[in-house]
């Protein structure tokens, strides 16, 4: 079941724009203790034509009403709504191009960029205008030889949603007149084949009566993992806490409110051959690797720094709160196509959380970590726990208002230890107005604690790691932590690769 998205506005017979309502979902992102914003790191291969920026955006994004809408409080009745207000844009607003001049004595730029995009988790967008903006920044650095910040308030729509948005601004490094192409799941190949075969096994009533057999055990597994699920969902909003680590903050611990936004960058290659080595997809290595990265860095201060015993590590109670689209992608060409014609393109919040367990313990052999990974998501998939939680917290927001569903969802996020999130990028190498992107790091502030996002891009694939600067004092060894990770399950793939061919 897929929930409908939602249409912002829609055009009246002279033209205009109808003020729309926020969605409630959009609106949540407004309440004190649920502040977020969405931003995307995007590094360029040549330095940044910011007139050629401002034409696409002004061609493209602004003709978004939500890019160029005020978000305005309702004050016709005393629910707390909120409106899309129509009104002029000067991109001037919004796009800032900082004169970053490195420190003689100290020429690392990669320290300077780092700061500046953390710099900006101390901030909020000024309701004032829409609420986005573009931060251009012309430092060349290790990554890339410059860096731009694309920030949004997250109630504008979540990161499927925006980043579809974004890259329909692009065009295909190879054909500047084609669309990136996104990767597309297999699921409806691999249905169709199933039909087929029932089909053909109609003939057989042995074979037709145990399908049924199978259709009634997955039911039963179905409908047994959702319950289990949905009550872990509930007992950690209410009670159930992660157990103590670097990564959680203490008791008494009060947020610097100033995040660290380190990312790296690892060859697609590689995670696709652990995929094939593992028979598992993309998805289960990624969440493998950041179970490899997380036990590496918690064995280093638990064990050779802090002197403490193994086991605390494999009792610990380690969670991800993953985020889970529950509507179909509009897809680049569909956005693209909508922009041109003027019509109003379908965006909002739709999405819900689910809880899984994370692995952090010193294991023998690195597979292990994507082989448990695996068998995580495996038993996810088969659950429908992701959209329980979704009308659990829309209950919650018909019946406890803004604040309370704010607050079930803020507790569930801080009684974790991670978020987790991934989106799929471009297939192949695109460019924004003859600008060649490096790579795109999305990721956002906002939440308590750890958050890991993930993005693939053309043949790699992009780790951004976002965290409260006053809970881990060294992120850069925590990002270089995912590298190791990735480098030590593939020797293992190429070892098991070795041994079959020996």
């Amino acid at each position: 079941m897929v929930i409908k998205p939602v249409r912002t506005s829609k055009k009246l017979g002279n033209g205009e724009e109808e003020e729309a309502l926020l969605s409630p979902n959009s609106r949540l992102f407004h309440e004190p203790n649920y502040n977020v914003h969405i931003i995307a790191i995007m590094g360029w291969k040549v330095p940044v034509d910011v007139d050629a920026m401002k034409g696409e955006l002004q061609h493209k994004v602004l003709k978004h009403p939500r890019f160029s809408s005020l978000q305005v409080m309702d004050e016709s009745d005393g629910n707390g709504k909120m409106r899309l207000v129509p009104t002029s844009v000067n991109l001037d607003d919004h796009i800032t191009v900082p004169d970053l001049k490195p420190n003689p004595n100290n020429m690392d730029t990669d320290k300077l960029v780092e700061d500046y995009i953390s710099n900006l988790s101390t901030t909020t967008l000024d309701t004032s205008k829409p609420l986005w903006d573009l931060h251009i920044l012309n430092v060349k650095t290790s990554h890339a030889k410059a860096t731009s910040i694309f920030r949004f308030h997250h109630s504008l729509g979540d990161g499927v949603s925006l980043i579809s948005l974004l890259l329909s601004c692009f065009r295909k490094s190879s054909d500047p007149t084609s669309l990136p192409t996104l990767p597309v799941s297999s699921s409806s190949s691999s249905s169709k084949g199933k039909s087929n075969l029932s089909i053909s096994n109609r003939k057989n009533i042995c074979s037709l009566i145990w399908q049924y057999v199978v259709k009634l055990r997955l039911f039963i597994s179905l409908l047994f993992n959702t319950i289990v699920d949905v009550l872990l969902f509930v007992a950690t909003a209410l009670f159930l806490k992660d157990s103590q680590s670097p990564f959680t903050a203490a008791q008494g611990f009060k947020s610097s409110t100033r995040q660290r936004f380190i990312y790296r960058t690892v060859s697609l290659d590689d995670i696709k051959f652990i995929k094939n080595a593992t028979n598992c997809t993309v998805n289960d290595v990624m969440l493998g690797i950041t179970q490899a990265a997380l036990s590496r860095y918690i064995h280093r201060r638990y064990v050779e720094v802090e002197g403490k015993r193994k086991f605390s590590l494999e009792r610990m109670r380690c969670r991800a709160t993953v985020i889970v689209n529950l509507r179909p992608a509009l897809g680049v060409h569909a956005v693209s196509k909508m922009i041109e014609k003027n019509a109003a393109v379908i965006q909002g919040n739709c999405f819900a959380f689910v809880i899984i367990p994370l692995n952090i313990v010193q294991l023998e052999n690195p597979l292990d970590y994507v082989r448990k990974a695996k068998t995580t998501m495996d038993r996810t998939k088969h659950s429908l726990a992701s959209l329980c939680t979704f009308y659990v917290l829309q209950f919650i927001l018909k019946f406890f208002g803004f604040k309370g569903a704010t607050t079930l969802a803020a507790r569930v996020v801080s009684q974790t230890t991670l978020i987790f999130s991934n989106v799929a990028g471009p297939l192949e190498e695109v460019s924004w107005s003859g600008h060649p992107l490096a790579f795109l790091a999305p990721t956002c502030y906002g939440h308590p604690g750890l958050m890991v996002h993930a993005c693939s891009y053309a043949k790699q694939l992009t780790f951004a790691v976002a965290v409260d600067e006053g809970l881990i004092p060294d992120p850069n060894q925590l990002g270089d932590d995912f590298v190791d990770a990735l480098m030590l399950i593939k020797e293992a793939a190429l070892s098991k690769f070795r041994t079959k061919i020996d």
